[in-house]
């Protein structure tokens, strides 16, 4: 069987940046990228948290992260401040600036979601979104494991 479910996904991915980035821009959100806003919605629901658990949470490697909070905190959207009790460690704090952003995000996304799910049903898109739990379970699992199974 040929499959060319990763050719989709990385298809999806790739249409969705660029639409993404085009609805950021008309809704007054250009002052950071769809990666950023990520992040800013992971703050969004437990700001404060160690750049090791908001890289966990937003799915991306921690050198990537390091990077955009570096430009994240040079436009003024977090700033990073030394751990209560543990000196190595730093919190992920926003700023006021992306805290009156997260309205103005809240209705970016509900757009985008509008985007994707247009013509589904309910049910549909909770078949789909398991589907896509699934492939994204798997794809940890090879990660965590070190290795990508030889059969389905």
């Amino acid at each position: 069987m040929e499959s060319k479910g990763g050719f989709l996904i990385s298809q999806i991915k790739h249409t969705s940046d660029r639409v993404s980035e085009k609805a950021l821009h008309e809704q007054g959100l250009g002052d950071f990228n769809g990666a950023q806003g990520k992040l800013l919605y992971v703050l969004w629901q437990t700001e404060g948290i160690s750049s090791a658990e908001l890289a966990d949470k937003a799915g991306l490697a921690p050198t990537t992260l390091t990077a955009m909070l570096d430009r994240m905190e040079q436009s003024g959207l977090v700033k990073r401040i030394p751990h209560e009790t543990d000196r190595r460690r730093l919190r992920i704090m926003l700023t006021e600036k992306s805290k009156q952003l997260k309205t103005q995000y809240r209705e970016y996304s509900d757009s985008m979601t509008r985007a994707y799910y247009r013509g589904f049903s309910e049910r549909e898109i909770e078949k789909f979104e398991k589907l896509l739990m699934r492939v994204l379970d798997n794809l940890k699992e090879c990660e965590k494991n070190g290795k990508i199974p030889e059969h389905l």
